[in-house]
């Protein structure tokens, strides 16, 4: 084995939940008055209002990105008739939702980035993920840049997973690499990370966490030959 690819989004920020459902959890604790189907419907139309425009900016740091993002769901809750809610109740569950989000985020880079610090000196380390633009910024805000030799990411090279083109090109920043079987691919996705990497060759660790569809089993052996390794905290990582 001769180096590493790490997803970010649902792996290192979030430690294998699905942010859908992070961010859910925090407008549960929260107590936003919305059901999951309102909020499901919500997060998924964020999330094209974010691929499609240029809203976040390259200079965005994930807070800012957080505010944003929470801000589209918020507005389109009310605008479907799914939250009634007066403007300044509005912009107080916003804001302590995201400051919800953003101090359980840092925690889960900080584990994160301590299992990095232990694996960048002695393996290449590449960041592959699907981000909107401003993943250089985001790793200085939490103080991880410099521990991937190179990052590739979705808006920056035009390719989303589960393309494995994201991946090809990841494995191609690895010098003295013959084969993708030399490498391991850490993500928390089985459809955007494990299953195109392991078509490449590539030997694959699963971090399983929370996933978006509620019908996914906790049974391991549900998912036999779908990784080499399952774990379910990315501390795991430094006992494989």
């Amino acid at each position: 084995m001769k180096g590493y690819i790490f997803d970010f989004g649902g792996t290192i920020d979030t430690n294998g939940c699905h942010w859908g459902k992070f961010i859910w959890h925090a407008y549960e604790r929260q107590h936003v008055p919305v059901s999951w189907d309102e909020f499901r419907e919500a997060y998924v139309h964020a999330e094209r209002q974010l691929g499609r425009n240029p809203i976040i900016l390259p200079t965005d740091t994930f807070r800012q990105t957080l505010d944003k993002k929470l801000r589209i769901e918020m507005e389109w809750l009310v605008t479907q008739g799914y939250w009634y809610s007066a403007p300044l109740e509005m912009e107080r569950l916003h804001a302590a939702v995201l400051d919800d989000l953003y101090s359980r985020v840092s925690e889960r880079v900080a584990c994160g980035r301590e299992v990095l610090q232990k694996l960048a000196p002695r393996y290449p380390v590449v960041l592959c993920s699907n981000f909107y633009g401003n993943l250089t910024e985001v790793l200085k805000e939490f103080q991880l840049d410099g521990l991937f030799q190179e990052v590739v990411e979705s808006a920056a090279v035009g390719i989303r997973k589960p393309d494995s083109r994201i991946f090809e090109l990841a494995l191609q920043t690895f010098g003295g690499i013959e084969a993708a079987s030399e490498v391991v691919v850490v993500g928390d996705s089985l459809k955007n990370d494990i299953r195109p990497a392991r078509q490449l060759g590539c030997q694959t660790i699963w971090l399983k966490g929370e996933p978006w569809d509620s019908e996914a089993t906790d049974d391991p052996s549900a998912y036999t030959g779908e990784a080499d390794h399952i774990i379910n905290d990315i501390s795991d990582l430094t006992s494989i």
